[in-house]
């Protein structure tokens, strides 16, 4: 299913950074072309990548990351 992406919640680490061997994940609100709703992390690293912003679409696979 396509999804629009709404929001992006980068993880806030603090003075710490990110921990050793951790991923940074983005808390990403989706909505589908039907309006349905759909909250998933998703790597920062993978959003940056690929251009994916507010206002981008994506399709998800069944795990819920992201298809290009």
């Amino acid at each position: 299913m396509l999804y629009t992406i709404l929001e992006i919640y980068e993880p806030d680490f603090g003075c710490e950074g990110v921990p050793d061997g951790q991923e940074p994940l983005c808390t990403v609100v989706l909505q589908s072309d039907t309006g349905t709703q759909r909250t998933v992390k998703i790597a920062d690293a993978f959003l940056y990548a690929h251009g994916l912003d507010v206002g981008s679409t994506v399709r998800l696979n069944r795990q819920g990351q992201p298809l290009l």
